[in-house]
C-alpha cells in the first residue's frame, strides 16, 4: 500500500506539490514566530550578560531599570559600595530614544556608562571595531545592528557624538541596539529639559517672592543652579566579592539603604515573565491559529483527493481490502504532505530569518518539536478522509 499511496501521489501531482509549498509556507511562519519568541528570550539574557552585574540596585518600590522608570541619586554607590560583600558599584543610566545620524532616525537605548574604564559593569564586553570612550564627553560606541559606523556623527538630544566604537549583540530586552556614551552626557540627555523649558522655570522661579527675600543673598542664583544640574540615575550595578551569595549581599543593602535591590534571578523573572509576558501569549495564539489553519488545509486537500478516487476505492474493497490498510494509505498520504510541508518551512524559516527585523533564534529543539507537531496534526486531519473512504459502497466499482 506504500506504492500504491506513492502511485496517487504522482498522479496527482502537482495539486500535491503546491499544497506541500502552501502549507511549507505556514509552517515556516510557525517556525519563525516560535523564534522570536526564543530571540525575545535571549535578547533579555544577553542584557543581563553583558551589564556585567550580579545586583541591580534601583528606586525603593520599584521594578526598574528595564521594566519601570527608577530614579536614584548618583552619590548612592558611595554607601553601596562599603556594603559588606560589594566588591564593585557603578551608576547607570538607559534611555530608549530615537537617535538621530544625519537625516534618518535610529531607535536605540542610550546607556550612560561611569568614567571607571573597559571592565567596569555596564560597560561593553568587548568590541568589533574601533575603541572604547576615552573622553569625558561627546564620543559613543554603538552595536552595529544600528546602523552605524566609525566616524559617524549622531545626535543625542542637543548634543552631538562621535562614533569611535562598535560592538556586538549589545540590545536591549526589546531589542533595540544600545549607544553607549560618557554617564554625564546621558544624565543630561535623560533628565534635563530644554533650552526653552529650562527658561521658563526660571523666569517662574524669579518671579516667586519666596526665592527674592533681601534677608537671604544668593538664594535665587543658588535655586536656578540646582536646576541646571542632574543628579539622578537609574540604577547601581553591584559586583559581590567571590564567597558571598547575591541574596547575602542585597539584604543590608534593603534594610540599610532602604532601596530595592534584585538579584539575577529575580531580573530575570521580571524580564521573560512580566516584560514580555503579553508578546509571549500573543505569540503563542498566533501558533494555535496557524496549527488549526495548517491542520485544516491539510484536512481539505486529503478529503478532496480521496473523493476523487471513489472509484478506484471501491474497486479496492471488492478485491478485499480490508479497512486498514485503505487508512494507512491516506494517512500515509497526509503525513507525506506534511513531510513536504516541514522541509520547505524549516528551508524558508532559516533563509528569511536573518532579514527580520527582530533577532530570531532558531533552535534545534523547537525544531524537533515543530516536526513532531505537523505529523500529529496531519495524521489527525486525515480522519475525515478516513471515514469518507471507509463508507464508500465496493458496488461503486460495479455501478460507476
Amino acid at each position: 500500500m506504500i506504492s500504491l499511496a506513492g502511485r496517487d501521489i504522482l498522479h496527482a501531482w502537482g495539486k500535491f506539490v503546491f499544497t506541500g509549498v502552501g502549507l511549507g509556507l505556514l509552517i515556516g511562519v510557525t517556525l519563525t514566530m516560535a523564534g522570536v519568541y526564543r530571540g525575545m528570550i535571549d535578547d533579555a539574557m544577553v542584557l543581563l550578560d553583558n551589564s556585567g552585574a550580579d545586583l541591580w540596585v534601583v528606586q525603593k518600590n520599584t521594578q526598574g531599570p528595564y521594566a519601570e522608570a527608577s530614579s536614584l541619586y548618583d552619590t548612592a554607590w558611595r554607601g553601596i559600595i562599603a556594603m559588606p560583600g560589594v566588591a564593585d558599584a557603578s551608576n547607570i543610566t538607559y534611555l530608549t530614544m530615537q537617535v538621530r545620524r544625519a537625516r534618518t532616525d535610529v531607535r536605540a537605548m542610550v546607556v550612560g556608562i561611569p568614567p571607571n574604564g573597559p571592565g567596569t559593569a555596564g560597560w561593553p564586553p568587548y568590541l568589533v571595531a574601533g575603541r572604547h570612550l576615552t573622553r569625558s564627553h561627546y564620543e559613543a560606541v554603538a552595536d552595529i545592528a544600528s546602523g552605524f559606523h566609525l566616524g559617524d556623527r549622531i545626535q543625542i538630544r542637543r548634543n552631538h557624538y562621535v562614533v569611535v566604537g562598535l560592538t556586538r549583540r549589545m540590545v536591549s530586552s526589546n531589542g533595540d541596539p544600545m549607544v553607549f556614551i560618557p554617564l554625564k552626557d546621558a544624565q543630561q540627555a535623560q533628565f534635563l529639559k530644554d533650552n526653552e523649558a529650562i527658561l521658563q522655570q526660571r523666569r517662574r522661579t524669579a518671579a516667586n517672592p519666596q526665592f527674592n527675600r533681601p534677608n537671604v543673598p544668593g538664594l535665587l542664583d543658588a535655586v536656578i543652579a540646582s536646576q541646571s544640574s542632574n543628579p539622578y540615575v537609574n540604577a547601581v550595578l553591584v559586583r559581590i566579592k567571590p564567597g558571598y551569595t547575591a541574596e547575602a549581599v542585597a539584604e543590608p543593602i534593603r534594610h540599610w539603604k532602604r532601596l530595592t535591590v534584585f538579584t539575577r534571578a529575580q531580573m530575570e523573572n521580571i524580564l521573560v515573565h512580566k516584560l514580555i509576558a503579553t508578546a509571549a501569549k500573543q505569540i503563542g495564539m498566533f501558533m494555535v491559529i496557524l496549527a488549526i489553519v495548517s491542520a485544516a488545509i491539510v484536512a481539505f486537500i486529503i478529503y478532496t483527493l480521496t473523493l476523487g478516487k471513489i472509484r478506484e476505492i471501491a474497486v479496492l474493497k471488492l478485491i478485499g481490502t480490508r479497512n486498514r490498510t485503505i487508512a494507512a494509505m491516506i494517512m500515509q498520504q497526509a503525513v507525506g504532505l506534511g513531510l513536504i510541508g516541514f522541509a520547505v518551512g524549516k528551508i524558508a524559516a532559516t533563509f528569511w530569518a536573518p532579514v527580520f527585523p527582530k533577532y530570531v533564534l532558531l533552535l534545534p529543539e523547537d525544531s524537533i518539536r515543530g516536526f513532531i507537531a505537523v505529523v500529529l496534526i496531519c495524521a489527525l486531519a486525515s480522519v475525515l478522509a478516513i471515514r469518507a473512504a471507509l463508507r464508500i459502497d465496493p458496488a461503486e466499482a460495479i455501478g460507476g
